[in-house]
């Protein structure tokens, strides 16, 4: 056979081969598009994924429930988010089936909902779950009576039995069978577990009482006690983040000169920067780490984990001095503008761990696709010589690095790492650590531009107002302790977008903007982030605008949130719709509660604005949770944070001057190159019509005025003031003590 006929033959198999694929991409979209339901009018990207599902599902609302009392069906209740690798899972293998839809759409009433717009409803029910099996996780399903009330849940079910799970076919059977046959049985089920979450809410009938530094000294030791002195971290695999955590240690390091406290922070931050859990092309962390050894995530991005984490290493470099600590969080803030930026200001929600390994398969989407590389890959892009040079530093290998893979989706791929330092490898290819620097430096560059030319994880764009006010914070206290105006522009600008697009016109806060759209009630945790978000914005700008509406959502907090019989904050507002039960939550996790938050919102505007409501309600807010927190103090790190701050001792440091003299900047810079966390800082300006402005909101400032026409530092502890001092060493001198 001639070449030119082998040739022929090739080419024309090669073309069958992408005509059936187009065919078959064709054929997908079509199924796809077979079915719609009444999601395709909602906003939320992840209800808008079950769209065409043909589940007939409803969002949470009157209609379905008023069909399923009509009805006379129990509610098949599914929580998840747009970026949830097992959401997609469950979506793909289950509400995408025909024969599976029927049977929901036969027996049940099928409702979705996204827990991070609506994490009222996800909070009930995953404590309901957590009830009924001991864990929870997202997806979230719940079985419920038309009266809101549920009797059974878990988390992910496969479609048919299998991994010794239940599948869930024949649990929408079997509870079909049983509303049918023993529904009695299945109410008094669930009025028993309602009764049990309700009261779970109830504080009233707790002791309380005051908590003093001893409490500081019992959260640690439990922290030692899971801490993984090989690899930081704690507990065992998975492995999360845990950056109030590790603030909360720098704080017990600084407060009791305790060595090991420290060693914990540094060792935890330097793994995970290490690990495959930190994006080194694009900077940013993943999710969690599914080893012990922070080598390989589950490859999601959330906007509240950057703002958390950035925070966390920013208090590392204040505290020890080291630059890598600061280098991280500038990547991070640079992914954040560059990425998850919405043109307007604000910031979205989170980036998925899936993706497709090529454009012309969008749907074969597989988990960290856009991360990981193949060897001869790296090889191509960068030469031999640079291409070895960079898989000897993270760890790459000809056959693939992962050393679990129970999905198969890894196989021959490269998880990048730092698997040897600067040093070890200039060693290993005798050069300078500078030549080795250069070159890590220009590969990761090469890399980063072929990486941007594949398909991209699915972007939830929806912005929250919370977890905005997380990042909001986290920029501008990065803008003063690197000194970086764009972090300071970059905040200012998400807080304009929010003060302008999630503002009621009678000055509420709401809780999430989309295509155009600003909804949904604001919770607590809205309130008390954005909160800190403006007050750390005054501290970066000395704008009093910032501080004046931190002080009137305050006052709004309290009035909505706050329960007057027993202290602390509700969830939800006093006019918000009626769930099963009205909660309130301490337990800071992923995320840190409201409540948390909160304390600390009111005991720094307690010390500037001197209004005493606040500081009051700070140490009944403390009260109120004292008798949870006593119990396991780890796991309310940022309460303890508050709580620190409010023990003191705590420093007010003034500035008197003009903001942008030579000598003001030196004196921010001064304060903010130390680790101080338990201060506030205000600034008096020369000009009477300025400073008259900022006095009525810090009336202590009246009497600290500007001396010898230079920059003046006031340095007081509770009110309680050194000698002025407009000398740069003085005041560092002062900072010190």
């Amino acid at each position: 056979m001639s070449r030119k006929i082998v040739c022929l033959l090739l080419l024309s198999l090669g073309l069958s081969i992408l005509v059936l694929q187009v065919f078959s991409y064709a054929a997908q979209k079509e199924k796809e598009y077979m079915y719609t339901n009444r999601l395709l009018k909602e906003k939320s990207p992840y209800l808008l994924q079950h769209a065409h599902n043909p589940v007939d599902w409803y969002p949470w609302g009157k209609e379905a429930f008023a069909k399923a009392k009509k009805e006379n069906k129990p509610i098949f209740l599914s929580i998840g988010y747009s970026t949830c690798h097992w959401c997609h899972v469950m979506e793909r293998e289950s509400f995408s089936d025909p024969e599976m839809a029927d049977i929901m759409n036969q027996y049940f009433v099928a409702i979705k909902v996204d827990r991070e717009e609506r994490p009222d409803i996800d909070n009930i029910y995953m404590n309901a779950v957590v009830e009924m099996t001991g864990s929870g996780g997202w997806p979230l399903t719940v079985f419920v009576t038309p009266d809101k009330k549920p009797f059974f849940g878990g988390t992910y079910f496969p479609p048919e039995n299998r991994w010794g799970r239940p599948g869930l076919k024949s649990v929408l059977l079997s509870i079909a069978e049983g509303w049918a046959n023993r529904r009695d049985e299945i109410l008094r089920s669930s009025e028993s577990l309602t009764r049990i979450i309700q009261q779970q809410t109830l504080l009233s009938s707790q002791e309380t009482f005051s908590l003093n530094e001893e409490i500081f000294q019992k959260a640690y030791t439990q922290f030692s006690e899971r801490f993984d002195a090989h690899f930081g971290g704690f507990g065992s695999a998975p492995k999360f983040p845990r950056g109030d955590s590790l603030s909360l240690l720098l704080r017990y390091w600084k407060r009791t000169d305790q060595p090991q406290a420290l060693r914990m922070v540094e060792k935890t931050l330097s793994s995970m920067v290490k690990g495959g859990m930190y994006d080194h092309i694009g900077g940013g962390f993943h999710r969690y780490s599914t080893d012990g050894q922070w080598r390989l995530p589950h490859f999601e991005k959330m906007l509240y984990d950057q703002a958390i984490l950035a925070k966390t290493y920013l208090e590392a470099y204040q505290a020890t001095g080291k630059g890598k600590y600061a280098e991280t969080a500038r990547e991070i803030f640079e992914y954040i503008l560059r990425d998850m930026a919405h043109p307007e200001g604000g910031f979205y929600s989170a980036e998925d761990a899936d993706s497709a390994p090529e454009a012309q398969y969008p749907h074969q989407k597989k988990e960290g696709a856009f991360y990981v590389w193949e060897n001869d890959e790296i090889i191509k892009i960068l030469g031999k010589e640079q291409g070895a040079l960079l898989s000897y530093y993270f760890g790459v290998k000809p056959n693939g690095n992962a050393f679990a893979d129970p999905h198969g989706e890894f196989k021959g791929k490269n998880i990048l790492y730092l698997a040897h330092n600067l040093k070890e490898t200039a060693k290993h290819f005798k050069k300078s650590s500078a030549e080795i620097e250069e070159n890590i430096q220009s590969a990761k560059e090469k890399l980063f531009n072929i990486r941007s030319q594949r398909p991209r994880p699915h972007l939830d764009d929806k912005i929250l107002v919370d977890w905005n006010g997380l990042m909001i914070s986290s920029l501008a206290f990065g803008a003063m302790v690197l000194d970086e105006p764009r972090y300071r522009a970059a905040a200012e600008k998400a807080t304009q977008f929010i003060l302008k697009r999630l503002l009621r016109e009678d000055g509420r806060l709401l809780h999430r903007y989309r295509a155009g759209e600003s909804a949904i009630a604001a919770t607590i945790a809205d309130y008390a982030f954005f909160i800190q978000g403006l007050f750390d914005l005054y501290q970066a700008t000395f704008k009093p605008e910032y501080l004046q509406e931190a002080k009137r959502l305050t006052q709004q907090m309290l009035q909505l949130f706050w329960d007057e019989s027993s202290g602390g904050f509700f969830f939800t507002a006093d006019d918000a719709e009626k769930l099963l039960l009205r909660p309130k939550e301490i337990y800071d996790g992923s995320i840190p509660s409201g409540n948390s938050v909160a304390a600390l919102d009111l005991i720094r505007l307690g010390r500037l604005t001197m209004e005493k409501e606040f500081t009051v309600k700070a140490e009944a807010l403390f009260k109120a949770f004292s008798n949870q927190i006593s119990q396991m103090p780890h796991a309310y790190p940022q309460m303890l944070i508050a709580l620190d701050f409010a023990l003191g001792p705590a420093k007010e440091i003034v500035i008197a001057g003009e903001r942008e003299s030579k000598d003001t900047k030196q004196m921010l810079h001064a304060i903010y190159q130390r680790f101080i966390p338990n201060k506030v800082v205000a600034f008096r300006p020369i000009a009477e019509k300025k400073a008259k402005e900022v006095i009525e909101l810090i009336p202590f400032l009246k009497e600290q005025q500007l001396l010898e026409g230079k920059a003046t530092a006031y340095v007081c502890i509770n009110y309680v003031c050194k000698f002025p001092t407009t000398s740069i060493s003085k005041m560092k001198e002062l900072l010190e003590e």
